[in-house]
């Protein structure tokens, strides 16, 4: 599954959800927007699941790989 990459640590807390639905706009249907950040975007995945119509719930997956560092996968429909 292609798509896109932001690594959300560096970009100001009020800016990082305007910036991931842009970049989610950008791809396509099929692809995923993978994200970086310091803390699990759990607000982010309800907010998305409840107002983006393409945004695939059942297929986000989030993974903890260090104590600051999760990877989320937010795929298209």
């Amino acid at each position: 599954m292609a798509g896109q990459q932001l690594d959300l640590r560096e970009i100001p807390p009020p800016q990082r959800h305007p910036t991931i639905f842009d970049a989610f706009a950008d791809i396509e249907s099929g692809e995923a927007l993978t994200l970086v950040n310091d803390h699990e975007p759990t607000p982010l995945y309800h907010q998305m699941a409840a107002e983006i119509e393409d945004f695939d719930a059942e297929g986000y997956t989030v993974d903890r790989v260090g104590p600051n560092e999760f990877i989320a996968t937010l795929p298209k429909k």
